[in-house]
């Protein structure tokens, strides 16, 4: 039996090549990393070979490649993985640019920056993520965790699960992603070593104080003591970088594209962004080998986040507020779409607006391991987990005069086309004489609305224990695993929202000149220059105040939930040899009892009342895995699973705003007056599905290369979507007034429905080139195309757009490493998918995202002897061909554009040092 046993599968884990995984924490050449899986994965594997000095050590990414390829030849469930050579030296600023090169899996960027991960086709709210193989909390409002909050630097090796097995607690519904950071006892040597880089972005510094150019730093230190029996690993890693976006945003378009009646935009809302991330991310790991059976392992991981936004820009009220005239008008087989044409009398609104994301993520756990000399193991683990996050956004107006109609108004010309809408105004939005602080359009009602402030203080914190055992057994079956998980997690969200106004009542103020910053162009858009400032400064300046917001609209996105979730599952591990191979695989149960609550404000006929409300039940979820594994390297594996993932959190909220219905004929019951209203659900169950999946593999190349195809489908029998469902008011105040024949009425939220069934396969691959001739050894690729196909219903038997998904996701990447010289190019694709924005107010939206393909590449040099050994040099380059992210209206036109953003091309140069 082996000693380490990982947390979150009963899977057990070594080294097995010493100082392999150390290295790669600082983006240095390494050899690879790989572990065994299950118990009786071990009796398969072949004695090492004899050392030779003759034969030829494969390190960097080579060796990164070996070991996924290894880790998914080994292991007992259907995984991808990447070591952390690859996490290290692509061109990778977090784990999610490597991660979203995996085989079926791709990403959402943010800011240009690969923020969450989608697995088969699906988005971040059907999978799980874990670190060291415990829970995390999340730096989003949400389950799905933001992989930008992770350096790749401190990270050493990363796991999918695309299948499940009973031992594997915290699971999704299509994959758990495992982020594993070092063991120093594991290594078995001392390693120091630095590295820095700097980056570039060619998009410029768009906004006044942004900066082109960022850099990175990171250091590790791993070692062992006494008697290699106390090992301790370090790893720091620093970030201070910009990002820049270009951004067109249409609020909407007007008319059907009939006659007379042309798809026209509607307002537009576009930015330029310059974004200043500065990111520190610390790991620790201690261990302790107390005895030859006992084992302590300690780990820790601290990441402060300042993500610093400027976003300045005009809004332009257009067809929903005047009719265009002179329009150009194009006859698509989808109807009349206006091309160009002129609005008149246009009251623009200036915006100065800051959004400042702060969080730290604290994380950390004991692991203590025992393993008898009689054929039994046991395990103890306890894991916490906790994000504080502050996000601030503040936006400011101002125009050529307070209210509609008052100022002065632009006639404008526009061109709209697949990339959005360009515009040719006639005023001079930058002049400080002509802009004016004040509410432009009258937003603010009796109020003078100059803006608006909002702050979201979010709250999350896990705890985790865990425990289990494992008793080797003789026959069939190979190992028992018994254990239990006990999970107790609260996440609250708290809005503090205020209205910006000028000081002293005034209806407007000229812009303090001492606060004019250099004019933010919009060239880009045709728009020109605009007028720029800070807003902070002047609130803090009392030029401009704030006022409370009393509206019931701010509490009601507040949420206390908290989750009790009590595992158990029991699983048997067998083999059985036959005369070609041999079968291994696993069985087993796990059964979870879930006690969710959510607490807070409703609103029982506009008066605020406390409530709490909740649910408890039983999920029981069984699972097969089933490997035969051929003696001419050729792999088959089946599974079967249950599978769940649990409903967003602020799906839960007990935020509900109900009062009395007279209208009999709505009533469910058919009696009145009855109770209506909508919110948050606090009933939810989870999203569930019964899964099968299929894998035919091959080996090859001394296990260096592997051809895989992989077949999946699930059915999905419990779904979640937005609907109308009977709901039971019994346990909420009686809005005050009529009262009501009885509480049965409905609510408008999120509800469980009926579901449908998703399936599709993948295709993936690492060949070397040195297979087919000599003259291309150091040659190879790797990658794959995953295609899946849903019909999931919603709640009224229509087929519904999944959250993330893309029917297509396709990477890969070209490589050359040889004699120290190395150099790749990488692509991924994804097609279409509803993709999440920030909308109103902070609050999540979702939009169509058209299908994009993003390209990077490096090259570079490792020295190996003489007096720069050690040295490792690259030069990396990231969306080399300004791929932009866009997404549109789900119409037939694809000319409907709401977003259309560029980030631009980023380039790094760096080098890493480990002293020898």
């Amino acid at each position: 039996m082996a000693f380490r046993d990982t947390l979150n599968t009963g899977i057990s884990a070594r080294a097995l090549c010493a100082g392999m995984a150390l290295a790669t924490l600082a983006a240095l050449p390494a050899q690879a990393l790989a572990q065994d899986v299950q118990d009786e994965e071990e009796q398969t594997e072949a004695s090492p070979a004899p050392a030779d000095e003759n034969v030829i050590i494969v390190e960097g990414f080579r060796a990164a490649l070996e070991s996924a390829v290894g880790e998914k030849r080994n292991n007992a469930l259907i995984v991808e993985s990447v070591s952390a050579e690859d996490i290290g030296k692509l061109p990778d600023d977090s784990i999610g640019e490597s991660i979203a090169r995996l085989p079926g899996v791709t990403s959402q960027r943010l800011n240009g920056r690969a923020n969450v991960i989608a697995i088969r086709g699906l988005g971040p709210d059907f999978s799980m993520t874990l670190l060291n193989g415990r829970e995390q909390t999340s730096t989003g409002d949400n389950r799905a965790v933001e992989f930008d909050q992770y350096p790749s630097e401190v990270v050493n090796q990363v796991v999918v699960y695309k299948t499940p097995s009973a031992s594997l607690v915290g699971q999704g519904l299509v994959g758990t992603i495992d982020v594993r950071t070092i063991r120093p006892l594991e290594t078995g040597e001392q390693v120091l070593a630095i590295g820095a880089k700097g980056s570039y972005a060619d998009i410029g510094a768009l906004n006044a104080g942004s900066e082109e150019f960022g850099y990175r730093a990171n250091a590790t230190y791993v070692d062992q003591f006494a008697d290699d029996t106390i090992g301790i690993a370090l790893s720091a890693a620093y970030t201070n970088e910009p990002y820049q976006l270009q951004e067109f945003n249409a609020w909407g378009y007007a008319g059907n594209g009939e006659p007379g009646n042309p798809i026209a935009i509607g307002g537009s809302k576009s930015f330029v962004t310059s974004t200043q991330l500065e990111r520190i991310g610390v790991n620790g790991t201690l261990q302790w080998e107390a005895s030859p059976n006992l084992m302590l392992t300690v780990d820790g991981f601290y990441s402060n986040f300042d993500d610093d936004q400027s976003k300045r820009g005009i809004e332009l009220p257009l067809a929903f507020s005047a009719a265009p005239v002179n329009t150009t008008v194009a006859d698509t087989e989808f109807g009349g779409f206006a091309e160009s044409g002129t609005f008149e009398n246009v009251e623009g609104v200036v915006r100065n607006d800051v959004f400042q994301r702060q969080a730290d993520l604290y994380s950390g756990g004991v692991n203590l391991e025992y393993e008898s000399e009689n054929g039994w193991a046991a395990f103890f683990d306890f894991g916490y987990s906790r994000t504080d996050r502050n996000e601030l956004s503040i936006e400011s107006y101002s125009g050529t005069g307070y209210g509609a109609g008052v100022g002065a108004t632009d006639d404008i010309d526009f061109v709209s086309d697949t990339n959005g809408t360009s515009f040719t105004p006639t005023l001079d939005y930058s002049d400080p004489n002509l802009i004016v602080l004040t509410d432009p359009l009258g937003w603010g009602g009796d109020r003078i609305q100059a803006g608006y402030y909002n702050n979201r203080i979010v709250e999350d914190e896990l705890f985790q224990y865990r425990t289990g055992l494992t008793f080797d057994m003789d026959g069939l079956f190979t190992a028992l695993h018994v254990g239990a998980n006990y999970t107790d997690r609260s996440k609250s969200l708290t809005p503090d929202e205020f209205f910006v106004s000028p000081a002293g009542g005034a209806t407007e103020l000229a812009i303090p000149s001492e606060f004019l910053l250099r004019p933010t162009d919009l060239g880009y858009l045709g728009l020109g220059p605009i007028v720029s400032y800070d807003v902070r400064d002047l609130i803090a300046a009392g030029t401009l105040v704030l006022e409370v917001n009393p509206s019931n609209d701010v509490p009601a996105k507040a949420f206390t939930i908290s989750e009790e979730l009590l595992t158990g599952y029991v699983q048997l591990d067998f083999e059985r040899p036959f005369s070609t191979g041999v079968v291994t695989g696993n069985v087993g149960v796990q059964a979870i009892r879930t006690d969710q609550e959510s607490s807070g404000l409703a609103f029982a006929g506009g008066q605020q009342v406390d409530v709490v409300l909740g649910d408890q039940f039983w999920d029981v979820l069984p699972s097969a895995n089933f490997t035969v594994r051929f003696d001419n390297d050729w792999v088959l594996r089946l599974a079967f699973s249950r599978q769940i993932q649990r409903p967003q959190l602020d799906d839960l909220r007990s935020a509900i705003s109900y009062g009395i219905n007279n209208n009999e004929g709505e009533s469910p019951t058919g009696e009145a007056p009855f109770i209506s209203g909508g919110g948050g659900n606090p009933f939810l169950r989870p999203y569930r599905a019964n899964a099968l999946d299929f894998n035919v593999e091959k080996y090859f190349a001394g296990g260096s290369g592997v051809v895989a195809l992989q077949f999946f489908v699930k059915d999905v029998v419990n779904y979640i979507d937005s609907s109308r469902t009977i709901f039971d008011y019994a346990g909420l105040p009686t809005p005050a007034g009529q009262t009501p024949v009885t509480t049965i009425g409905f609510l408008d939220s999120e509800v469980n429905t009926g579901g449908g069934s998703f399936y599709g396969a993948e295709l993936s691959a690492t060949v070397p080139f040195d297979l087919l001739t000599t003259a291309l050894d150091g040659f190879g690729v790797t990658g794959g195309v995953g295609y899946t196909k849903t019909s999931v219903e919603d709640a009224n038997g229509n087929t519904d757009v999944i959250p993330g998904y893309s029917k297509w996701v396709a990477n890969g990447t070209l490589y050359y490493e040889q004699g120290g010289f190395n150099a790749r190019g990488s692509v991924r694709y994804r097609s279409s998918f509803l993709a999440d924005f920030t909308g109103f107010g902070g609050s999540p939206t979702r939009r169509l995202a058209r299908a994009e393909t993003i390209v990077d590449a490096q090259v570079g040099y490792d020295f190996d002897g003489g007096a720069l050994d050690g040295l490792s040099v690259y030069l990396q380059g990231q969306n080399l061909t300004n791929a932009p992210f866009v997404s549109q209206f789900d119409v037939p036109e694809p000319r409907a554009v709401i977003d259309y953003q560029e980030y631009g091309r980023r380039f790094l140069a760096g080098f890493t040092y480990r002293f020898r």
